[in-house]
């Protein structure tokens, strides 16, 4: 939680987090700040991106659906992708993400962006590759010119090797609906 309020208090700092609303209140502006987008295989990342839009008091919403201009009017994004094909170089969540990363990412501009980053994967079964994916989308929004926030200890997972991690933390909140379930609620609050 302390992660998504210091992305708020960071994007409503700007002057563009502020878009005036078209009826005659005075007092009422529109906060088109903070976007949440992910994409799912099995409904894991959909649930983990719902504890995370609920302690932000934000909705979450699929990257299939996003527009450049929902991207572009954004002051800072969360981005969440499950991890699906292991061990791969790249297209590791088989989502939308897999091509949106590498066809629509470079034409947005996200050049100075906020980004924070969540992952879900299966530290048992997949120990080695947990959570490579949201490794993926670290790897392409810093490309494109992101700032990304929110790394999270690796203390208190299990897995043996995962592609998010950058200088012995994780890249952001990893999630493990399988294994850790129960921990990701919890998780969540805590980013």
């Amino acid at each position: 939680m302390m992660l998504i309020a210091a992305l708020l208090v960071s994007a409503v700092s700007n002057a563009s987090a502020f878009v005036p609303c078209t009826n005659d209140s005075a007092f009422r502006t529109q906060l088109d700040a903070v976007k949440i987008y992910y994409d799912t295989q099995t409904g894991n990342t959909e649930t983990c991106a719902g504890y995370i839009a609920a302690a932000a008091g934000l909705e979450a919403e699929s990257i299939a659906d996003a527009t450049a201009n929902d991207i572009d009017s954004a002051d800072a994004l969360i981005v969440g992708a499950p991890t699906w094909h292991t061990d791969s170089e790249d297209q590791r969540s088989g989502t939308a993400w897999d091509d949106w990363l590498y066809s629509s990412l470079p034409n947005r501009n996200v050049q100075g962006k906020k980004v924070a980053i969540f992952g879900v994967g299966d530290s048992a079964s997949y120990s080695e590759y947990y959570c490579d994916a949201a490794g993926e989308l670290y790897d392409q929004f810093v490309k494109a010119g992101a700032k990304v926030y929110g790394f999270v200890s690796t203390e208190g997972y299990e897995h043996s090797a995962s592609k998010a991690e950058k200088d012995g933390k994780f890249v952001g909140c990893m999630f493990d609906e399988d294994n850790q379930y129960d921990l990701s609620e919890e998780r969540a609050n805590k980013w």
